[in-house]
């Protein structure tokens, strides 16, 4: 029988553990390389099936906007598909916006994997991630389904294994203010010719290293025009370092992490009464894959 509905989908979040600037094509997008890796903390949506063809979203938490990623993820499948099914699509918001988590793009990116599945259209996986980079650099690593090197502008995916990312702890601030991502990529302090990486020296240094990377391998080069447009991104790192004695922005900011171990416990964490109460943080544990990666081939 047709599956009617989806729920408690996961859209996961993710970190950069470095981000390196390292050109800039001539229709101006900026050329990136990162590691990007899944992390626990997930928005959490569902999907019920409608014959009628229309599309809606339902807000289980903080408003989104109006027409936002994940709706315009399913009208552009509903339209490349030529599937005349329609979705009710409620959204449980967790992750932070504006932080540098990608969570607009994992919930668009989910959306694209179940409402693949719900309306029954089996499509491949590089099928959908190529409609997926269409509405957003982030979303092909989602699809993707594994931790991964990331080059290009976010297209090219080089999947990592676990002896270079073994299991390990996060713990993740993000302060009040979010920055846009435009302010950061126009700034006259960016950096945009930070030398390249060659993927197979990267992951023989990192076996080198016991595949303990997080903070300790290169840097984010959005770091310092955020810290300019934003002083709480230096506040949050300093207040991280402190515990950790490491701490890295993530993509293009506001939130910042530190690596916080790789035990069955973290190294540390904090009392509710310790982080200033208009941040948000979470201790975090990496992903070993994508909790969807079985639901696309």
């Amino acid at each position: 029988m047709p599956l009617s509905a989806l729920y408690d989908v996961p859209a996961p979040a993710k970190l950069n553990l470095f981000l390196h600037v390292v050109g800039r094509r001539p229709d101006g997008y900026h050329l990136l390389q990162s590691v990007f890796v899944l992390i626990d903390w997930c928005d959490t949506l569902h999907f019920e099936r409608r014959s009628d063809g229309a599309l809606a979203r339902h807000d289980l938490g903080p408003a989104l906007p109006a027409d936002d990623l994940s709706l315009r993820a399913a009208r552009a499948l509903q339209q490349a598909s030529g599937c005349t099914l329609g979705a009710d699509i409620s959204v449980m918001k967790h992750v932070p916006w504006g932080a540098g988590l990608g969570g607009g793009s994992s919930d668009a990116a989910s959306t694209l994997l179940a409402l693949n599945r719900l309306w029954g259209l089996h499509w491949p996986r590089e099928r959908l991630a190529t409609l997926a980079l269409s509405l957003g650099a982030d979303l092909p690593f989602f699809i993707g389904g594994d931790n991964a090197f990331v080059e290009g502008i976010g297209e090219r995916l080089t999947p990592l294994p676990a002896d270079v990312l073994p299991p390990q702890w996060f713990a993740v601030v993000k302060p009040a203010e979010a920055i846009a991502t435009a302010a950061i990529f126009s700034s006259p302090l960016l950096v945009r010719d930070t030398k390249p990486a060659i993927v197979m020296d990267f992951l023989a240094d990192a076996k080198r290293c016991g595949g303990l990377i997080g903070s300790s391998h290169g840097q984010n080069d959005l770091q310092p025009p955020a810290e300019s447009h934003c002083s709480e991104v230096t506040q949050v790192a300093t207040w991280l370092g402190a515990r950790y004695g490491n701490s890295r922005m993530t993509g293009s900011g506001s939130a910042v992490f530190a690596g916080a171990g790789t035990g069955s416990q973290p190294l540390a964490t904090w009392a509710a009464d310790e982080l200033p109460p208009t941040w948000v943080g979470r201790m975090c544990r990496s992903l070993a894959r994508h909790p969807l990666v079985d639901w696309a081939g």
